[in-house]
């Protein structure tokens, strides 16, 4: 059993990193933050196998606070794992600011050359990562992350300021950062004594385009357009946005347009994928009998008993499905294909539908003809 003890282990990366690793068999967590004491550190750095260093002060309402909170309280760590005689792996979450002069930026650098020290005088493997704009669930808004406070105030109905929209920054995934951390933990640690290649990847973009995108992102229930998911930092940065949206706001309806027929709901739209809509249909009761040039569509009937009927608009013959709810059988619908579907059981029927485009009413590509009637059969004399 590995001992992992993580220092600012109720911060943003602590809180996420102690998520992870307790998914582990393997590792016995020991979580240091504000509310410990010096004893704890000690008792806990005498047993560690893998320190992960996170503890660290970013808005001190003190600037003299930079100096203790990072610098010195390194500082101490390493004073007490030489007291120990102790070489547990440490693995540091520095920023890019400690490149700067400014007060974090130096209390961040001199804690990185105390922990080089201590790796130099005792063979003590150290591993630090100066981190970029890290982003993710748990972050703090108004605080340190514009990326948090533009989640956080938009998902509240909350003004955003934005100095210079054209002003770009570089992003690092919260996920993507404890993953490295985890292989960093398991990897052979004989020649880590200080700063490591950052391989993590990144994310450029403007300030403006990412506040447009959260916008975005807000008016979905309303629009029910979904971005494009195939780009991983979309996934990231709705991931982010949904974990700011409040308990009470996470509900909400769609607009129903019922007939005598029953009633349908359009449930997601998406220039990439298409459009899912659901319809509820009473017994007896057809849809459809119309066929498409280009938009395709796929039928799955969720509960109830259907008949699904096409027949290509040259043919005068009749295909049918008979479909069934407990069976989950999905009918592909191609282009050219007169079709309906019918509710032929007691009950109502719940069918969910795909279509491969958004429904335009300028350009509907939706043509009436009955399955039926083949003497309305295109091209025939």
């Amino acid at each position: 059993m590995k001992k992992v003890l993580i220092t600012g282990a109720r911060g943003f990366l602590g809180r996420n990193l102690t998520a992870h690793l307790k998914t582990m068999n393997d590792v016995e967590l020991l979580l240091y933050d504000i509310e410990n004491n010096e004893e704890e550190l000690g008792r806990w750095l005498a047993l560690a196998d893998v320190v992960f260093h996170l503890a660290g002060i970013n808005r001190p309402r003190n600037v003299k606070e930079y100096e203790t909170g990072n610098a010195g309280f390194t500082k101490n760590v390493c004073k007490i794992l030489r007291q120990l005689g102790r070489k547990p792996k440490i693995i540091m979450s520095s920023s890019i600011q400690a490149e700067q002069d400014n007060p974090y930026g130096k209390s961040k650098r001199r804690a990185e050359e105390s922990l080089k020290a201590l790796s130099r005088e005792t063979g003590t493997p150290v591993s630090i990562y100066r981190l970029k704009n890290v982003f993710g669930k748990w972050c703090r808004p108004n605080y340190n992350s514009v990326t948090a406070t533009f989640c956080h105030n938009i998902a509240s109905d909350l003004p955003i300021t934005i100095s210079d929209p054209r002003r770009e920054i570089e992003l690092v995934y919260i996920d993507d950062v404890v993953a490295r951390f985890v292989e960093e933990m398991s990897e052979s640690s004989t020649a880590k004594n200080g700063l490591v290649s950052n391989t993590i990847s990144s994310t450029r973009i403007t300030l403006g385009e990412m506040a447009g995108r959260i916008q975005a992102f807000h008016e979905m229930k309303r629009h029910i357009t979904i971005p494009d998911f195939s780009h991983r930092f979309n996934q990231q940065l709705y991931a982010t946005y949904l974990s700011y949206v409040s308990p009470d706001a996470l509900e909400h309806g769609l607009e129903i347009k019922a007939d005598s027929r029953g009633n349908l709901a359009e449930f997601i739209k998406s220039r990439h994928l298409g459009q899912i809509f659901v319809s509820r249909t009473r017994p007896g009761i057809t849809r459809g009998n119309h066929y498409h040039h280009t938009k395709t569509e796929k039928f799955l009937v969720l509960t109830g008993h259907g008949l699904i009927r096409m027949r290509h608009i040259e043919s005068d013959d009749v295909v049918e499905y008979r479909v069934y709810g407990e069976d989950y059988h999905v009918i592909d619908i191609p282009p050219g294909y007169t079709h309906s579907i019918t509710n032929v059981g007691e009950d109502e029927m719940v069918t969910l539908f795909w279509a491969s485009e958004i429904f335009n009413p300028d350009r509907p590509d939706t043509y009436y003809m009955d399955v039926d009637r083949i003497d309305h059969v295109a091209g025939r004399r």
